[in-house]
């Protein structure tokens, strides 16, 4: 039978429940235990999905010339050139470091391990993963995206597309979030639940 598949239903097996990979739930608790305290000002921002875990820290930047004698020197703007040395600092400083954290870490929630920084309200990611994903779409859907290309807001459909769904999830991220807050609250139901049905 051709398509005797169809009874499966969509995605992977468990759909978002991700039944097959490690909790995440104690992700921020372990690096909060691994990573160097003098690396960033505080406890970095973790950002977690299916297939990687974002680690973004906010950088301690040297105050202006001058210290902190002068009023002036307080509210003067931290040049630009600084805030980009502070990031190339970091990231050769820091690079055999944060690559044998990734490595422990993506044993451990195997999930791969991406790094950024944070510099005076600016993010700044180092190299994460750019993950394909398939999709099928009818010809209402092919005309958006292709209007979007040949207006030049895209080079391709596949941008079009990574376009349109970071639009959706900028205008949309409240009602993202509220909508994760009750799939992990399913989550944490279902693990309380009965065993073995």
């Amino acid at each position: 039978m051709r398509h005797g598949h169809r009874g499966r239903g969509f995605g992977r097996p468990g759909g978002w429940q991700q039944a097959d990979l490690p909790e995440t739930g104690d992700v921020p608790d372990w690096f909060a235990g691994r990573l160097p305290s003098e690396w960033f000002t505080g406890p970095p921002e973790i950002e977690i999905d299916r297939d990687e875990i974002v680690v973004i820290g906010e950088l301690p930047l040297p105050q202006p010339e001058g210290g902190q004698e002068s009023g002036d020197d307080q509210t003067r703007p931290i040049p630009d050139a600084t805030k980009e040395g502070a990031v190339a600092r970091f990231r050769e400083s820091t690079r055999a470091a944060r690559m044998q954290i990734a490595d422990e870490a993506q044993q451990r929630y195997r999930r791969s391990v991406a790094w950024g920084v944070s510099v005076d309200g600016q993010r700044i990611l180092f190299t994460h993963l750019a993950v394909p994903v398939m999709t099928r779409l009818r010809q209402p859907e092919r005309k958006v995206l292709d209007t979007l290309v040949d207006a030049g807001v895209a080079r391709s459909r596949a941008d079009a597309l990574a376009w349109a769904v970071k639009l959706v999830g900028e205008h949309t991220e409240s009602w993202l979030e509220e909508l994760r807050t009750a799939m992990r609250k399913v989550d944490d139901l279902r693990s309380e639940g009965p065993q073995g049905l």
